[in-house]
């Protein structure tokens, strides 16, 4: 089983400030640090809790860079924003190990990336499935890059991979992201609202909603218990 990253500790007296945002969130104040001892970590939580933030900033700390157009001008720039990576303490079990961060709302930029890369080095598509990511739907260009790209050996963040996969494509991610864990090369943090990716097998699901972070088990989160109640009563959600 694969464990490269050990433990992550936030570096509270290393924060820049407490005004602003993401260092003003109670989640970070008061979680002092995270460990992963099994392949597959998952947070979960509502919106704005710091997941997708956490996220980032773990690629960014693990010197995985996030590939993504430059934006548009904004009418007020969070100067602490992306520096959360910075206060962030990577325990590693035997050093340094490459990876990749996948965003489902970042992903088209990379696709597009990586065909300009093609023009001059089609050889470049034989690592995402042999062709152009463009040329597919949303969610069948994803699934090539999750096919091809865990197969490497390496430390794999994902920011809710599911939001454009059927619940069939989900079922295969989650069959993807065992089979490489449990090959010993691949190890996965990942933020989801998923149900079905909540229940890989042997996970740690950390619970954004509780502060500081949590472990909980699988039937403990919201979104298990909200679709089941759904399931058995439709006609009362």
């Amino acid at each position: 089983m694969a464990n490269h990253i050990k433990q992550v500790t936030l570096r509270h007296g290393e924060f820049p400030t407490t005004q602003h945002y993401p260092f003003n969130l109670p989640i970070f104040n008061q979680t002092k640090s995270l460990l992963f001892d099994t392949p597959i970590t998952l947070f979960v939580g509502e919106n704005g809790t710091g997941k997708s933030t956490l996220i980032e900033a773990l690629a960014r700390a693990c010197g995985i860079h996030i590939w993504c157009s430059s934006g548009t001008a904004r009418y007020q720039v969070n100067l602490y924003e992306k520096r959360l990576h910075q206060c962030l303490r990577v325990e590693w079990s035997n050093g340094l190990i490459p990876g990749a961060f996948f965003g489902s709302e970042i992903f088209k930029d990379f696709a597009k990336l990586l065909d300009e890369w093609a023009i001059s080095d089609p050889g470049q598509l034989k690592y995402f499935g042999g062709r152009s990511l463009v040329t597919q739907s949303h969610g069948q260009s994803m699934m090539s890059y999750f096919r091809a790209r865990y197969k490497i050996k390496g430390i794999y963040l994902l920011d809710e991979p599911e939001t454009a996969l059927s619940p069939r494509s989900q079922l295969e991610l989650m069959e993807i992201i065992g089979e490489s864990s449990r090959a010993g090369h691949a190890q996965f943090i990942i933020a989801t609202h998923s149900p079905i990716l909540l229940a890989c097998a042997g996970a740690t699901i950390y619970s954004f909603d509780h502060v500081p972070v949590k472990a909980i088990e699988y039937e403990e989160t919201e979104h298990y218990q909200v679709y089941r109640r759904f399931l058995l009563d439709r006609a009362h959600p």
